[in-house]
């Protein structure tokens, strides 16, 4: 079954490489949310800091039945931390919210704070380098078992490689159809970093376009389901984000191959329009 299938981290850590993303799931729903998936058949569900649920997120998975380490946890630190004390400080806070003993995967959030992505040049990197000390030690004292960054850019990812004894274990990224990070996925290839696909139905504006419509229909599936197998074929664990048990189910339903001329038509789709969700930051808004 593809919520079975694992692959083995850099760090020696295996992390199922299907995941239940949980932004903007509310912290008084999200843990249902987490008991359901897990009853599915989920094993790895993502949450962090700046989501305001990490308390509801630990709940379902200390209720959810299943011995905590058959469960694999990621969460991340919250992009405006980049100073070793603060971080260090918000790692014990997770836990004691999530009411857990330790957390499978921490993740730098973003290499700048949210209010400076998409306008500023800074790109922090001696504080990134404290925040990365910090989940360090957090690792050697048993409080994580792994580490990586989210929304990483070549140049970020080079200034912790250079500059730390760790080199991350995961890139959470932004990538979907119409928004694929090719260039990327081969620096972190080269680097044995394994990538992870946030929106990979690029918050659904997928469902709109034309080819990913057609595409799907060739194969007989959702439109969901072809933009979530376009990322697992491209070798990157995947992680869809919903509340509803029925699109869980369908999500993971992804046992099928797209040809590789198909996955070539899919590469060369044009950027997607993220309507009202263009304000996001990381979907090219600002704060």
């Amino acid at each position: 079954m593809i919520l079975d299938e694992t692959i083995t981290l850099n760090s020696g850590v295996k992390i199922p490489k299907f995941a239940l993303g949980t932004w903007m799931i509310d912290d008084d729903q999200v843990a249902e949310v987490v008991r359901n998936a897990i009853k599915m058949g989920y094993r790895h569900i993502d949450t962090a800091q700046a989501y305001d649920n990490e308390r509801g997120v630990g709940e379902g998975i200390r209720t959810a039945g299943i011995d905590r380490d058959k469960i694999f946890v990621t969460s991340k630190i919250a992009a405006e931390h980049k100073d070793y004390d603060v971080t260090k400080k918000s790692i014990d806070e997770t836990l004691e919210k999530m009411g857990l003993d330790y957390i499978d995967m921490m993740l730098i959030h973003s290499p700048q704070p949210w209010k400076e992505v998409n306008q500023s040049d800074n790109r922090y990197l001696e504080g990134n380098l404290a925040a990365w000390r910090a989940m360090e030690d957090a690792v050697n004292e048993g409080k994580i078992r792994t580490i990586g960054v989210s929304n990483f850019k070549k140049a970020d990812l080079e200034n912790i490689i250079k500059n730390s004894d760790t080199v991350p274990a995961v890139d959470q990224v932004l990538a979907h159809i119409g928004h694929t990070p090719f260039n990327l996925l081969s620096f972190t290839h080269e680097h044995d970093i394994a990538v992870e696909a946030y929106s990979p139905v690029a918050h659904g504006a997928a469902l709109d376009n034309p080819v990913i419509e057609k595409m799907a229909k060739k194969y007989n599936v959702s439109v969901p389901q072809l933009c979530i197998r376009y990322d697992w074929q491209l070798g990157m664990i995947v992680l869809p984000k919903t509340a509803n048990p029925e699109h869980m189910k369908e999500n993971a339903e992804i046992d099928f191959e797209i040809s590789e001329a198909d996955m070539d038509l899919l590469r060369r789709v044009k950027p997607l329009d993220y309507g009202d969700f263009d304000i996001y930051p990381v979907y090219g808004g600002k704060m």
